[in-house]
């Protein structure tokens, strides 16, 4: 019984064969979000995972399938105050899962998203919130305008420039204590690059 179990594992084990594929640095790999992370809710060691969106295919053959996950990490979560620049969220990829189960390190960098309204990936791999725009000169403007017309009404000329002055230093005041926010939903699209080649080793059929 024990050498029939012996020579089936053999047999398994002569029927398959072990292939090699190096991914070059700068292959990109599309993915969807799976967690959402933001400035005022994640922090640096968070947990976060993706599903790969677009098969990553090298001499014709598929090398990373869609469906695969990965696993990484928050590293910086940062939300200034306006005038000390934009709110950051900085992550970390550190496994690949094939559906299969086989898992590899991944070391790659966020260059891209499907994100707008005034967001960027800097050349650090961070993606950046926006920083203080329209609305908010408008605001200022608003209140300091204001603070004319009332104190114009108030004083006359004189009342008319210690309104707006006052009018303004509030405002600005309060705009500078605010902090701004930057999120990625889940379901957002990420492009990453590996940063180093990638090889991965996978058991394939012999014959295939």
């Amino acid at each position: 019984m024990k050498k029939t179990l012996w020579l089936t594992s053999l047999i398994l084990v002569a029927s398959f064969a072990w292939a090699q594929t190096a991914l070059p640095t700068g292959t990109a790999v599309k993915m969807k979000l799976e967690t959402t992370l933001a400035t005022f809710s994640s922090k640096a060691g968070d947990p976060f995972s993706a599903r790969v969106t677009e098969a990553v295919v090298m001499d014709g053959k598929t090398v990373i399938p869609i469906g695969t996950t990965v696993e990484g990490r928050v590293t910086k979560a940062t939300e200034p105050r306006r005038i000390a620049g934009k709110p950051t969220i900085a992550i970390f990829p550190e496994n690949l899962i094939l559906p299969n189960g086989d898992r590899f390190m991944l070391n790659a960098t966020l260059v891209d998203t499907n994100a707008r309204h005034g967001t960027d990936v800097n050349t650090e791999g961070q993606f950046k919130g926006a920083g203080h725009d329209g609305k908010d000169l408008t605001e200022i403007g608003m209140a300091t305008g204001g603070g004319m017309l009332i104190g114009g009404l108030a004083g006359g000329g004189k009342g008319f420039l210690i309104g707006g002055a006052v009018a303004a230093t509030i405002t600005v005041s309060h705009w500078l204590g605010k902090h701004r926010s930057a999120m990625l939903p889940a379901g957002t699209e990420l492009v990453m690059e590996l940063s180093r080649p990638m090889t991965m080793t996978t058991a394939v059929a012999s014959g295939q």
